[in-house]
């Protein structure tokens, strides 16, 4: 028997197309229609509110104070030390001290750790400080330029305790360079002698 000399009809890999009857959603094509940049809403970068919590902002040290009206705005934080809230007055300090959180400080006159906010706040209310809050009545004694940008002030304070009154002394120093170049911020607020001669826990 004689063996067929035609060639092999090779074997296609594709599969064969589909014969029967196609459904509408395999033979239409969704079209992706690119939307403009005038469709996207473009949020705010600020908030609509943004002006008027900038002015609510906790008050502190500002650039336009002068040395002077820095000293007069923290002696009138302490004598409305509890408005709007209980000793906002001493926050007031805290933001215009110059010291280091992170390093011992002479602020108060002896070495203290002042880092925490609730231990600067303690001192204050010592037997010696506690005079300054919510005090009737104040008198500058001396004002003195020690350099261009250092400032002593000696103020007078009477207390709302009867017969209580006492003698500090604000050294003011304005920063040169870095964040806060410009400002006047408080090197130490000192009682005008031994104001801690007790010891003081805080």
């Amino acid at each position: 028997m004689a063996l067929s000399s035609s060639p092999l009809r090779p074997i296609s890999l594709c599969a064969s197309p589909f014969r029967g009857r196609q459904s509408k959603s395999s033979s239409v094509i969704p079209s992706i229609r690119a939307s403009s940049s005038s469709d996207v809403p473009v949020p705010d970068f600020l908030s609509s509110d943004w002006l008027e919590s900038r002015r609510k902002r906790p008050f502190g040290p500002r650039l336009e104070f002068s040395a002077e009206e820095a000293v007069k705005w923290q002696l009138d934080a302490l004598k409305y030390n509890d408005q709007p809230r209980q000793d906002y007055g001493i926050e007031v300090m805290y933001r215009f001290a110059g010291f280091d959180p992170f390093e011992r400080s002479t602020y108060f006159g002896p070495f203290f750790d002042l880092g925490q906010f609730e231990r600067f706040r303690r001192i204050f209310h010592h037997s010696t400080y506690r005079v300054l809050l919510g005090h009737k009545e104040r008198r500058i004694l001396s004002s003195l330029w020690v350099e261009e940008n250092r400032f002593k002030q000696r103020v007078w304070i009477q207390g709302s305790r009867p017969e209580e009154e006492e003698i500090f002394q604000f050294t003011m120093v304005q920063r040169i360079g870095g964040s806060w170049d410009g400002y006047w911020l408080t090197e130490s607020l000192l009682h005008d002698g031994d104001g801690f001669s007790g010891g003081v826990a805080y």
